[in-house]
């Protein structure tokens, strides 16, 4: 009765560790090599108890306590490779709770409903540009790997660039837009709105630097809105910011163009004419689009002596209300044109 005892308990241990061996816990602290190295401690607890009572059997219960050994050693060993197994599947999945695993989790639609928000917001006052960042801001760990995702932060650092009126924080605002506007280009070239937000941010840094790197920026700005033109030509703002990119240049100063000669084999060149070309085409595709272009229009065709076509064009910017900043600083110039018109 006692060497059958004595046999019974050594043929639990087995048992015992396989169950130490499992990594199926539920809890986020177990881990596959917590898991083997608890194994390891088993069995050598296992071993240990085994050898102390064989002292006190016969031979003939050897042969039995030896194939209770090669049984315990292949319970370690599956042991073993299980928790590799299940380490090496651990190590390859993202760690449950960060952006990554959040991204991973999410379908299409998530993404496309979180893009959808932001042109919401993009689309909205003051306050709504304001939390359209910050919701891109917050989602960019998640986010930050599609080319969709980045070139609508880039928008939202160039509408933060518009709102603020401190010189330190529009630079700011440009610059890490433009970052976000190359990272949203490498993922892919064939981005219209990438290659569009990249000129817009490329202008507003312009607006902080020394003559030269304006006119980098100003070759890097046609550079890249014509790219965008060629991907959508039925996008107006794209041929807005095309023309208004022609008026200014056509509007350098003498010194500039110097620059840009001495600086550049082909200096920057655009005209009056091909300015209005651009500003029509908006009006074209979206009329009243903007307000800040009605009145470009009206100040080409003043400029190209034809005043009754300017004065049509100023009477139709007037009847749009401001949207932007830009269709606000444009009151002073409707002011002159009624006076130098006549109206």
């Amino acid at each position: 009765m006692e060497e059958h005892q004595r046999v019974a308990r050594r043929r639990r241990l087995p048992f015992a560790r396989e169950r130490s061996d499992s990594t199926g816990s539920s809890s986020i602290y177990f881990t596959a090599s917590s898991g083997a190295a608890l194994t390891d401690a088993e069995s050598e607890g296992g071993y240990t108890t085994a050898n102390a009572e064989s002292d006190y059997e016969h031979d003939s219960d050897k042969e039995s306590e030896d194939e209770e050994d090669e049984a315990s050693c292949e319970t370690v060993k599956m042991g073993r490779k299980e928790s590799l197994d299940l380490e090496t599947e651990a190590a390859s999945k993202p760690v449950s709770g960060s952006p990554e695993a959040e991204a991973a989790a999410s379908g299409p639609e998530e993404v496309r409903l979180l893009l959808q928000q932001a042109d919401e917001l993009h689309q909205g006052s003051t306050q709504s540009k304001r939390d359209g960042f910050q919701l891109l801001l917050n989602n960019k760990l998640a986010y930050g790997s599609h080319q969709d995702f980045l070139w609508r932060l880039a928008r939202a650092y160039s509408d933060m660039c518009e709102l603020t009126d401190e010189v330190s924080e529009k630079k700011s605002y440009a610059l890490g837009g433009k970052e976000e506007a190359e990272a949203a280009l490498e993922k892919g070239d064939e981005s219209a709105e990438s290659h569009q937000w990249f000129a817009v941010l490329c202008g507003q840094l312009a607006e902080h630097e020394g003559i030269q790197r304006r006119i980098q920026s100003g070759f890097s700005f046609k550079e890249h809105i014509d790219k965008a033109i060629a991907l959508q030509p039925e996008n107006p703002r794209a041929h807005f910011l095309l023309g208004r990119w022609c008026y200014q240049v056509s509007h350098l100063s003498w010194l500039e163009k110097k620059t840009a000669t001495a600086l550049f084999e082909s200096p920057l060149s655009a005209s009056v004419q091909d300015a209005l070309q651009s500003f029509l085409k908006a009006e074209e595709l979206r009329p009243g689009f903007s307000k800040a272009g009605r009145v470009y229009i009206s100040k080409c065709y003043r400029e190209l002596g034809k005043n009754s076509e300017a004065r049509r064009w100023m009477k139709l910017a007037l009847e749009l209300p401001d949207v932007t900043k830009e269709d606000s600083a444009f009151q002073k110039d409707l002011e002159e044109l009624a006076v130098i018109l006549g109206e």
